[in-house]
């Protein structure tokens, strides 16, 4: 890979390997530290990257980097940053049906979320999805097929409907 075919991964995929792992950290810095060391592997490792392969890449690091780094937070025991704000008026808030989406993917696991994100959100295909996170196409439809089970099961639990 040259650099200019470098320059022209980091400006088609920076998009969208920040946002598969902001919406699995749920914190926008730590994201952006993933996604930087992920491109940075890229760079140490384009002469080994093929062209047509590097988004494959670019996404397996950034999955790989983003574990990583939630082993890190879960061992210095991290607090979620964001504080809950009661609403005073009795009202739900405009937002209520995103945070009700964002807990329900806070409950799978670090898989089951990314397989989630990685297809419905990023719209990726199973085989782009098994070579991502290192699974056949068989395990990801299981998973995800679990994954949305789970999900659909704690949306529609009575406190969290809308």
């Amino acid at each position: 890979m040259t650099e200019r075919e470098y320059n022209e991964c980091v400006s088609q995929w920076a998009d969208n390997v920040f946002r598969f792992i902001v919406k699995n950290l749920r914190h926008t810095e730590d994201a952006e530290d993933v996604v930087q060391a992920a491109f940075e592997k890229l760079w140490v490792n384009r002469a080994n990257v093929e062209v047509s392969k590097a988004k494959s890449y670019l996404f397996t690091i950034a999955y790989h980097q983003m574990i990583d780094h939630t082993r890190k937070v879960k061992r210095m025991h991290y607090r979620d940053e964001i504080p809950e704000t009661a609403l005073g008026s009795g009202r739900q808030p405009d937002n209520y049906l995103k945070k009700v989406l964002d807990d329900a993917l806070a409950t799978l696991n670090e898989t089951q979320r990314s397989l989630v994100m990685l297809k419905d959100y990023e719209g990726y295909s199973y085989e782009e999805i098994g070579q991502i996170l290192d699974l056949t196409d068989s395990q990801v439809k299981v998973y995800l097929h679990r994954a949305r089970t789970q999900l659909r099961n704690y949306i529609v639990r009575l406190e969290n409907v809308v």
